[in-house]
């Protein structure tokens, strides 16, 4: 780290711990906004059961929200009497105080930007469901700010690296023929990994060339697969998976020798023993090709709009990030190439 980066991280520590002060100082006069209130551990149960019910999150998702209000519940234990674990008893009358200590706490320990970010999120979500639940009168993360985050531009291969990544499963033996037609159908839709491994047979339809998945909120949308990707996949089931796994009755498309469905973790580890093979030094992940995807059709001249619904993202400006990077391209290919540069 940086001696700036270092005191960045300190003045912003400095600015939530006297938050905490300010607000503890208060907590005499605001306790009423937290009496009488059921467990901590009890409303982190019954916000993750609406989350999971009434907004559709996906499991992954509600675990992420899970974890973090976890360790939110066990420090705020550990402020009130120095001990690892909530009791069931415990209120939630810890207000502004113990909240931006918490977040000082992420950002002395080292914690990135987005994940305290996203810790603060899920804090502000969690707090103001209360809120409307009527538990408490007042939000405590209401007057917080979000720490500051560098935007950072995501990683796309060449053209030339996705030609070696795709053709390093090269062997006719079932393992190769659904690695390569899982690193095809990805790179040629775009998929998120979670969405990849989640596939069912019935939700490809090789003789239009397209792919139905279940997205983030679950929301459904359907993306085109190019002619690459479709022959992978056909191989794919017509030579290699009943071999995979005879006796498997899952329906899942991307299965493995035990017959169960592809996880993201096996489809991680994957994608880096491919990378590797195919000589590819750089970290790679599976967001790897979806960001690859979607940079290269910016770059070939594709509309933002048709990107964002590809991708399947709710609001464009998530999608507005692969702009960046295909400027930031460009301006490097400029630079390298004009004669007056």
């Amino acid at each position: 780290m940086t001696r700036a980066a270092a005191g960045g991280r300190g003045h912003a520590a400095k600015n939530y711990m006297s938050v905490a002060m300010r607000a503890g100082r208060r907590k005499a006069r605001t306790a009423r906004d937290f009496g009488g209130l059921p467990s901590l551990l009890s409303c982190i149960e019954e916000y993750i059961s609406y989350l999971g019910v009434e907004r559709g999150l996906s499991e992954n998702t509600l675990e992420a929200y899970a974890r973090d209000l976890s360790q939110f519940a066990a420090f705020v234990a550990r402020l009130g009497r120095g001990e690892d674990e909530p009791r069931e008893e415990d209120a939630i009358g810890a207000g502004q105080s113990s909240v931006a200590a918490f977040i000082a706490h992420g950002i002395e320990s080292g914690m990135s930007a987005s994940s305290v970010s996203r810790q603060l999120s899920a804090l502000r979500g969690f707090f103001g469901f209360l809120v409307r639940e009527g538990h408490i009168e007042r939000d405590p993360t209401a007057n917080l700010d979000t720490p500051r985050q560098a935007q950072r531009l995501p990683r796309a291969l060449t053209g030339e690296e996705v030609d070696r990544l795709l053709a390093a499963p090269s062997g006719n033996d079932p393992r190769s023929l659904r690695d390569r037609a899982m690193l095809e159908l990805l790179y040629a839709s775009g998929l998120r990994v979670s969405e990849l491994v989640s596939l069912s047979i019935r939700d490809i339809d090789l003789e239009v060339g397209y792919v139905r998945c279940i997205g983030k909120g679950n929301r459904e949308r359907i993306v085109p697969m190019g002619q690459s990707a479709v022959w992978a996949v056909q191989h794919y089931l017509a030579l290699g998976r009943r071999e995979l796994a005879p006796a498997s009755d899952d329906d899942s498309l991307f299965i493995t020798s035990r017959g169960a469905g592809m996880t993201r973790q096996a489809f991680w580890k994957m994608i880096k023993r491919r990378a590797l093979e195919a000589g590819i030094s750089a970290s790679i992940t599976p967001h790897t090709l979806r960001h690859s995807f979607a940079t290269h059709l910016l770059e070939h001249g594709a509309d933002l709009r048709s990107v964002q619904e590809m991708l399947g993202h709710a609001d464009i400006r998530t999608t507005q990030i692969y702009t960046h990077l295909t400027q930031t391209r460009l301006r490097e290919v400029y630079e390298k190439h004009h004669p007056r540069a």
